[in-house]
């Protein structure tokens, strides 16, 4: 048995695995890549393999970066199953059409550029129409049934708890004579998402296929979160700003629609009550008809809920709806959030800031101090929300410069993807261990040190495999081929860019700091501010090179 990585290696995005064993030739997952123009110019590319010889693709979960790359597959030939999850399926339905309509919207956009350089327009990498398409092969499978294959291979979909229908996939091949057990991770879930199970446990493996995103990482706890973000919002609507919360349209939002409705029960306070009652008398707005329709599917899907919230439902509690909840349906409803000023909540996708309405809200939101965007899910280097999370004092949109003047904040514990501690329990969690683990879905530093940590505490060899890297799994673990291609490194280039901005902005308050020193009008309050501004900026340098 043989497996070939052909994404998301060292890097987040573009999950793709070719395994080649007992005669056939299948796919993990077959995502898009997403971050830099240098990255997404990825997708364009010939796959590594031919379509035409695939045999089946098993499916991890339907985040586009895991499923966006389905209809150029289906495009270039390939007819056989897809096997997933009856939520994911449904959830693909909407997602991959979708992608295809902004495919289509950002080739005409790009397409003008590409012109006025001299270059020939491009297709779009695949429209809304030839996305329905790819969607009859599909073959929807449930949890925990053993699906045969073919008499040598057989599989079985657990739940991942990452989103709506996401799998831990267990593979049980037979060759040679021996029976080899693979699992593949796709995204596994953070232990506390609201509405969805824990991620299963899994008794034993082989060889582990295993996300990497938070390695390094840990997230706030559950209880933490629903603090920070009541306070958060109820300050900014009290300054009377707007709070701006770019979403993933399928997962976070579902999960801040709960975690708004639930919070009254948390606690019974003076402060807690009033920053309550900001938060409910403000309309809440869902701007992404795609998520729109995803809470349809939720609905559709509630035995995949937890059991508290299957008890909700049959009481008539819909944990998905609440009094001041809004959706905008159409370009018209969009736009006029921005026209309002009544300080409102707006939840749109998508979630790192690239394609989608959420642009337009950040275009009208961005320069003003009074508003917040919060950030509630991982932004992959290279992308708008990458750049606003880490300090862009500056940033393009739709070719404007807009400035950054308001409050940005990133809760991370609203991340659906499990930290670095959920990661080690995963592992411990097996009573056979893996021979070995393959570390995928993340960035290499993090990476890095996740390694280590399983290596030194789990006692279990460790790989981080490079693109195009195949390995034969066997007692000598080891690459017998691989492909030459060199993928842009976001990371690394986006730390050494960030440095140089910091040392502009550095410079920058030097001479206004210095300036405010002069003035005789300025306040005792103002320079203590300042200089504790300045304390804390020498510790986060301070921490830099300590680390």
């Amino acid at each position: 048995m043989k497996i070939t990585f052909l994404g998301a290696t060292k890097t987040v995005t573009g999950s793709n695995y070719l395994v080649e064993a007992a005669g056939k030739k299948f796919l993990v997952d077959c995502g898009m890549w997403q971050g830099s123009s240098e990255l997404e110019e990825e997708n364009v590319q010939d796959f590594e393999f031919n379509p035409t010889e695939i045999d089946f693709m098993l499916l991890t979960h339907a985040h586009i970066d895991h499923s966006g790359r389905i209809p150029k597959l289906y495009n270039e030939g390939f007819r056989n199953p897809i096997y997933a999850h009856k939520a994911t399926c449904d959830l693909c339905a909407l997602m991959l059409p979708d992608s295809g309509h902004i495919q289509e919207m950002e080739s005409q956009w790009k397409n003008k550029k590409r012109i006025r350089k001299g270059l020939e327009p491009r297709e779009p990498l695949y429209t809304a129409e030839q996305a329905a398409r790819c969607l009859k092969i599909f073959k929807a499978v449930k949890y925990d049934e053993i699906v045969e294959i073919d008499e040598n291979i057989h599989v079985r979909y657990n739940d991942a708890g990452h989103m709506l229908g996401s799998s831990i996939i267990e593979l049980w091949v037979k060759e040679d004579g021996k029976e080899i057990k693979t699992v593949f991770t796709g995204d596994i879930g953070n232990n506390d998402i609201p509405l969805l199970d824990s991620p299963t446990m899994i008794e034993s493996a082989d060889y582990l296929v295993m996300e990497s995103t938070y390695g390094s990482r840990l997230h706030v706890r559950n209880d933490e979160k629903a603090e920070m973000f009541l306070k958060i919002v109820s300050e900014t609507l009290d300054n009377g700003g707007t709070v701006v919360i770019p979403s993933f349209a399928v997962g976070r939002t579902q999960e801040i629609l709960y975690e708004l409705n639930k919070l009254k029960e948390n606690k019974d306070d003076e402060e807690f009550i009033r920053e309550y009652q900001t938060l409910m008398n403000a309309p809440v707005y869902v701007d992404s008809p795609l998520a729109i329709s995803a809470t349809e599917v939720f609905k559709d899907n509630t035995e995949l809920f937890e059991d508290e919230i299957k008890e909700e439902i049959l009481r008539g509690d819909n944990p998905l709806e609440f009094p001041g909840l809004k959706f905008a349906m159409t370009t018209e409803e969009s736009k006029a959030l921005n026209e309002d000023n009544t300080p409102a909540i707006i939840i749109s996708a998508s979630g790192m800031c690239e394609v989608g309405r959420i642009k337009h809200h950040l275009k009208h939101n961005l320069w003003n101090p009074k508003s917040t965007i919060l950030f509630v899910g991982y932004q992959a280097p290279g992308t708008l929300g990458y750049s606003i999370v880490n300090g862009a004092k500056k940033v393009k949109i739709f070719g404007e410069e807009i400035a950054v003047n308001a409050r940005i904040e990133y809760i991370e514990g609203y991340s659906g993807h499990a930290d670095q501690e959920w990661l080690m329990n995963f592992i411990y969690s097996f009573i056979t261990k893996p021979k070995h683990i393959f570390l995928v879905h993340g960035e290499e530093e993090s990476q890095k040190v996740l390694q280590e940590k399983i290596v030194n505490e789990a006692g279990i060899n460790t790989i981080i495999p490079d693109f195009g890297e195949t390995y034969e799994l066997n007692d000598d673990i080891k690459v017998i081929n691989k492909i030459e291609k060199k993928l842009p490194v976001t990371l690394r280039d986006e730390v050494m860019n960030r440095l140089e901005k910091v040392k502009a902005e550095l410079k920058d308050m030097d001479e206004y700091v210095k300036s405010d020193m002069v003035n005789p009008d300025l306040k005792d309050e103002d320079i203590f501010r300042i200089n504790e501004k300045i304390k804390d900026l020498e510790k986060q340098i301070l921490n830099v090179i300590d680390g």
